[in-house]
């Protein structure tokens, strides 16, 4: 007997197809809350998982999904130049609130409102990469070049 999918899940599979990308969830019983812990599980680099995180605009207030390559980490002012307003971390509450995801399970699809996007150019590195499909536990694989069409991601560097 297969449980239900996540609601959370069903979502991301639901907002993925009306974008013209057919998300093949893959549960993975170790949590994939991290971009190490989730390369660990699909056996795959580092590189290749798609860090969705969330910051704000300092002056605006707006939610910005950054769509980042597991090994970099992001540089707030380097991407705030680019998106022209600095940017802070916002607390759970602002992440949920912005997107209807837990932190470790925000995906690029399936937010709960229009979430202005960027994304690393470094993902282009790779033939396909793995994002969270709305818990710490589902993922999917996707070809970067969908993935910034269907999410009409701003692209550029990162760090």
């Amino acid at each position: 007997m297969t449980d239900a999918p996540h609601p959370a899940v069903m979502r991301v599979v639901a907002d993925a197809q009306s974008k013209g990308i057919k998300a093949k969830i893959i549960h993975t019983e170790a949590t994939a809350r991290s971009a190490e812990d989730a390369a660990k599980a699909l056996s795959v680099s580092v590189g290749e998982i798609v860090k969705s995180l969330v910051f704000k605009g300092r002056d605006s207030g707006k939610p910005y999904l950054l769509l980042v390559s597991g090994d970099n980490r992001v540089d707030e002012a380097t991407v705030g130049a680019l998106l022209g307003e600095t940017l802070t971390r916002p607390d759970a509450d602002f992440v949920r609130e912005a997107t209807g995801f837990a932190i470790g399970g925000v995906s690029p699809f399936g937010a709960t409102r229009e979430i202005a996007t960027y994304m690393d150019e470094d993902l282009f590195r790779f033939a396909s990469v793995w994002a969270a499909a709305g818990t710490p536990n589902d993922v999917f694989e996707v070809v970067p070049l969908q993935l910034r069409s269907a999410t009409k991601a701003q692209l550029g560097p990162v760090k």
